[in-house]
C-alpha cells in the first residue's frame, strides 16, 4: 500500500512539473473583479478614433493590434508609471441626465496616459490632475453610454478580467545589444509587474520596465530563440513562455506564446 501511494505522489509531481514547464503557472490565479468606486469619465479625438493610436502604453495601432476604439486614457493615478497598461475596467454613467439608461456599463482598456493640466483647475478642466482618478476615454466608447454633447460625467468604475483570445503577445524593437520588449493581449489583470528573458545560450535575464507596456534588457540576444518569464501585477502569479521567438528573430516583428493569465 505504501509503495502505491509514493508511486501516485510521484506522478502528481511528474504531471504537475510538465504542467509548468509547458507555459501556464503549477497553480492558475483567477483574477477577481474589484469593488465599485466613483470617478469621472471625458472623450478626447472624434468619431474615428484616430488620436488613441500610438499612446503611452506603446501598443502603436489599436485597431491592428487587437484594442479597437473601446480604450481608456487614464489620469497619473491610476497610471501608476505604466504598469496599470493594459489593465480593463467597467465604466458606468452615473446621476447624470446624460447617461443613456439602457446601457449598464461599458468595458475599456487602458492604452493612454491622461497627463495633468496644471494650468487649470482640477474641477474646472483639468480633470486628470492628481489626486484625480479620471478616465478620459476615446468618443466612440464614451457614445456608447452617454451624450457627447455633455463632455463630462460622473460615473462607477472597477478593475475587471481582461479577455483576451490567444496568447501574450511580444512586440521586438532595439537592437542585437539592446532588446526593448511591448508586451501585448495580455489577459487576466492585464498588467505586468516585472518580466525576464532568456536566450537559448544564457540564464534568465531581468528586464527593466522602459515606459507604460514596455520591458528593456541591455544583452546580447541576437541568433538565440528567446523565452519569456512574466509575473502579473495585480496577481503576482508567474508564468512561463518557452521559445517565443526563434533564433532568426527580428526588430519589427511581434511574436506570439501560447500562454496567458486568466
Amino acid at each position: 500500500m505504501a509503495s502505491i501511494f509514493h508511486f501516485c505522489s510521484f506522478l502528481l509531481i511528474c504531471f504537475t512539473c510538465m504542467f509548468t514547464f509547458m507555459g501556464e503557472s503549477a497553480t492558475a490565479v483567477i483574477f477577481r473583479p474589484s469593488p465599485w468606486a466613483l470617478a469621472h469619465a471625458t472623450f478626447y479625438g472624434d468619431e474615428t478614433a484616430s488620436a488613441t493610436m500610438g499612446g503611452a502604453c506603446g501598443y502603436g495601432n489599436l485597431f491592428q493590434n487587437g484594442y479597437g476604439t473601446d480604450t481608456v486614457a487614464l489620469s497619473s493615478r491610476l497610471f501608476n508609471n505604466g504598469y496599470s497598461c493594459g489593465t480593463c475596467y467597467q465604466i458606468k454613467c452615473y446621476q447624470s441626465s446624460a447617461c443613456y439608461r439602457n446601457v449598464a456599463f461599458v468595458t475599456v482598456t487602458a492604452t493612454n496616459l491622461c497627463p495633468p493640466n496644471w494650468s487649470q483647475a482640477s474641477d474646472n478642466g483639468g480633470w486628470c490632475n492628481p489626486p484625480r482618478a479620471h478616465f478620459d476615454m476615446s468618443k466612440p466608447v464614451f457614445m456608447k453610454f452617454a451624450q457627447w454633447k455633455a463632455g463630462i460625467v460622473p460615473v462607477m468604475y472597477r478593475r475587471v478580467p481582461c479577455g483576451r483570445k490567444g496568447g501574450i503577445r511580444f512586440s521586438f524593437q532595439g537592437n542585437g545589444y539592446w532588446l526593448l520588449v511591448y508586451v501585448m493581449n495580455v489577459g487576466g489583470g492585464g498588467d505586468i509587474s516585472s518580466m525576464f528573458v532568456k536566450g537559448s545560450r544564457t540564464g534568465w535575464i531581468r528586464m527593466s520596465h522602459n515606459w507604460g507596456a514596455s520591458y528593456q534588457a541591455f544583452s546580447t540576444l541576437s541568433g538565440q530563440t528567446l523565452s519569456f518569464r512574466i509575473t502579473s501585477y495585480t496577481n503576482k502569479e508567474t508564468i512561463y513562455a518557452w521559445n517565443v521567438a526563434p533564433s532568426n528573430w527580428n526588430i519589427g516583428l511581434t511574436y506570439s506564446a501560447k500562454v496567458n493569465f486568466h
